[in-house]
Order: C-alpha cells, then structure tokens, then sequence
C-alpha cells in the first residue's frame, strides 16, 4: 500500500508548522527525511501535493483533498489504538445496558454523569426492557448488563445478580370507574369482570410475564408502565402499578388506591450480568448502582 500512517502525519505537521523544517523538528526527523517522504509520495500518487514557488510551500488541490481526508484516517487510527490500550486494561469498547421500564432513567443520570468523568473512552448506550424482557436481553446478547430484573433469574443461562431492592405495587383504577365504589377487599371475581391494563413483556426467547390477571379477565396491552397509567386514568381498564409511578396519580386525585383481597406481592428487583464477561465498566456500573441515592430511595432503602 503506497500511502501510509506516517506519510499522512508528516503532511499533517508541513501544513500545521508552516514549512518543511518546522514539520521535521515536531516529529524529530531530519528535514532530509521529511523532504523524501513527501517526494515518495508525490511520485507514488502520480500528483503534486505542494506548489513550491513561492517562499511557502501550499498545498496543491490534490494535496488539500488528500490532507483532509487523511486527517480523518489518523483521528480513526488513533482511536482504533486507543481501544486496544483501553481493551487491554480491561475497559470495554461498549457497554450496553438494558433497564426496565419500572426503573426512571432519571435515577441513573448522575451514575452516567460520574462515569464519563473517568474519561474510559467506553461508549455506553442504554436500552428499555419490560418485564422479563431484562432476563431475555442478556440470554440474547443484547445487553450486558440489565437494572431492574424482576423476580428470579431464568435457569441454565449463567446469569449472576446482585439484588437492588424491591418495588411494592398497589391496585389502581379512575376516580370514575365503577371498582371505586364497589366493597373491600375487591374480590377476584369481582375484579375479573373488568378489563386489566398489561404493559406488553419485551421478552423475544423466553416466554412472556404477566401478573395481576384475573383467569378469564379481558386484557389491554400498551407499550409501557407509562401508557399503563395513561390507560388507568382515561378509566380504559384496571390494574396493578409500581407504588412510586401511581403515587403522584393517586396524591393528585387522577388514580384511586383499592385493597384486593389478593395483593400482589412486592418484586425483588436485580442488577444481572453474565458469567464470565466483566469488564471494568460493568464492574464498575454494577457497584456505583447499588449506591445510587436515587436508586436507593426508590427501592426504599436507607442510605448506606
């Protein structure tokens, strides 16, 4: 291959220091050495890439073009280099992270914040995930790492966890709705006779999650917690939610809290991971997570 790393960083440093000489002191080769590889070049090219007749050497045309577009050869070697340095201290090129819906991507903004002061050059992108879609993302390789998996880990897939906290839910239906007036504990059967709101699991292996369903219970299915709640308010059926996504509903007379005769139980939420896979970015986000303030309080738990 005739062009070369080296010919483009030396015409890079001729038109950055003005002149031949100046280009040899910044890379620290004789200016013999930087006149034949611009000469090499030319002639290998078959064009001029400076005019020389003034005091100045300028960039011909063909050398502005090639300069340009060499400029940006160099900025990707030098971060293909990079990567290698980082990959080798065990910092991940990528990092991608799954977090459920029930989990506000606000609480993770200060992690975020923290981690981009260290300057790992990892990039980091963050996915949404429903339900047992958090599982479902790691057994198909489409996070590495997942916040919010609710209840226990799928078998025989190597995932290893490490538990946030638990997220209690409370039965939720309009202020117009008829469940607001009937007697508690609302009775199954009673419950039954109304449609259900479901937010759609995002799993695509394993098989899909649903609770709070009444056998035989007519289903709506949305695309999210949030749409849930719209659904709930507008009185288009009934449900579960997370308490701290209904509470502010409920404080603002959108949503009516209801006692069931069968509660749902609280779901124990978990940081999950493969085994076997854990850079220093995953390491890292995983115990910065579980100190989280706002993640914390979420999950009710004390500060530490």
């Amino acid at each position: 291959m005739r062009l070369t790393l080296e010919a483009l960083e030396t015409l890079d440093a001729i038109e950055e220091h003005g002149s031949f000489a100046r280009a040899a002191e910044a890379l620290h080769r004789v200016p013999s050495a930087v006149t034949y590889t611009v000469q090499k070049l030319e002639s290998d090219m078959g064009v001029p890439l400076f005019d020389r007749s003034g005091r100045r050497a300028k960039l011909t045309a063909a050398g502005r073009v090639l300069l340009e577009r060499g400029r940006e050869l160099l900025r990707q070697a030098e971060s293909l280099e990079n990567s290698v340095k980082r990959a080798g201290h065990g910092w991940e090129t990528q990092l991608v992270i799954a977090v459920d819906d029930i989990i506000p991507i606000e609480a993770l903004f200060p992690v975020i914040s923290a981690f981009d002061a260290l300057m790992t050059g990892t990039r980091l992108r963050f996915t949404q995930e429903i339900f047992g879609g958090t599982w479902d993302a790691l057994i198909d390789r489409r996070a590495d790492l997942t916040v919010g998996a609710g209840g226990d880990a799928p078998h025989g897939y190597g995932l290893l966890t490490r538990q946030i906290g638990i997220i209690p839910f409370v039965f939720v239906v309009a202020p117009h709705h008829p469940l607001t007036d009937a007697p508690e504990p609302l009775l199954p059967e009673i419950v039954a006779r109304y449609r259900s709101i479901a937010a759609a699991d995002s799993s695509r292996r394993l098989p899909a999650r649903s609770n709070g369903i009444q056998p035989g219970q007519e289903v709506l299915v949305v695309s999210s917690l949030a749409a849930k709640a719209a659904a709930q308010i507008a009185g288009l059926g009934v449900g579960y939610l997370p308490e701290h996504l209904a509470r502010p509903h409920i404080e603002a007379g959108r949503l009516v809290e209801r006692q069931v005769a069968a509660e749902r139980s609280p779901v124990t939420m978990h940081l999950a991971w493969r085994s076997g896979e854990e850079g220093r970015a995953l390491q890292w986000f995983r115990d910065r997570i579980l100190e989280e303030p706002a993640i914390r309080a979420l999950m009710g738990r004390q500060p530490p």
